[in-house]
């Protein structure tokens, strides 16, 4: 699980919330799923590192481009985030690229560095904090996709769309499979309090759902103090289930239903 929260309108934000089953409640549910048994027999006899493909211009792309080429982002676990494309949103066209180290460092950085953000994110430091962190995602199995927001082809926040239910966060609360997290800061503090959190978070939780069909929702844990960032996701969509306690923190577990997402 990601460091701490970070809030949307206000400065930072980072990320759940269990959803009433069929008989009106959650059951966790322990049964390994075949995805995830293969998972960790890949893990256990593939000590390589996955491959991290991307446009020789350093510049994400469609998810198949303009010759119907595969996605070449499709190395991760949740169908080639990098891949997804542009979409249009209230604040103008926004994708997301997956993160370059090479590239992208020294700005996230520097938005780790401002105290706003790192007040929940807590990785103020040098760039080799940051990498580190980066680098753990990168150089991972593809359950957690570190990208850098584009509005308007200006980077502008940073994102981590990562699978919930393969991540420490699952212990918190009843996950289901293929539950999809995000986590979120905006990076430039002209860019904080216009509403470009709300909007953003409810664009790409959208995504998440038009390009990962076996998702069923988003998830969510801002921190609890973080009212700011509760009241994006909120905004965005997302209701609010529990108070969950995590190592970090105390967090507002926050969902986004497929089935409710064109009525909230």
């Amino acid at each position: 699980m990601p460091p701490t929260d970070a809030s949307t309108d206000t400065g930072p934000v980072r990320p759940d919330c269990p959803d009433p089953g069929e008989d009106g409640e959650d059951t966790l549910e322990l049964r390994l799923s075949g995805e995830l048994v293969a998972l960790f027999t890949t893990q256990t006899t593939d000590t390589a590192p996955r491959g991290r493909c991307a446009p020789a211009d350093g510049h994400a792309r469609d998810g198949t481009g303009e010759t119907g080429a595969p996605n070449p982002f499709a190395d991760d676990l949740l169908d080639g985030v990098g891949g997804w494309g542009p979409t249009a949103t209230p604040v103008g066209t926004f994708r997301l690229t997956r993160v370059r180290a090479e590239r992208d460092l020294p700005l996230i950085s520097r938005w780790m560095n401002d105290p706003a953000v790192s007040a929940f994110w807590e990785l103020a430091g040098s760039p080799a904090r940051t990498e580190e962190h980066l680098r753990a995602q990168l150089d991972g199995d593809g359950r957690s996709v570190p990208c850098v927001g584009m509005l308007d082809g200006t980077p502008m926040s940073y994102w981590e769309v990562y699978r919930a239910d393969l991540d420490p966060l699952a212990r918190h609360y009843p996950a289901r499979p293929h539950d999809t997290g995000i986590h979120l800061l905006i990076g430039a503090v002209a860019d904080r309090g216009r509403g470009f959190g709300s909007a953003l978070l409810r664009s790409v939780a959208d995504l998440v759902l038009d390009h990962r069909p076996a998702c069923a929702r988003v998830v969510a844990e801002p921190d609890l103090r973080n009212t700011p960032s509760v009241a994006a996701f909120l905004s965005a969509g997302f209701r609010f289930g529990a108070e969950v306690d995590l190592p970090a923190k105390r967090a507002a577990l926050m969902l986004r239903d497929r089935t409710l997402r064109h009525l909230m």
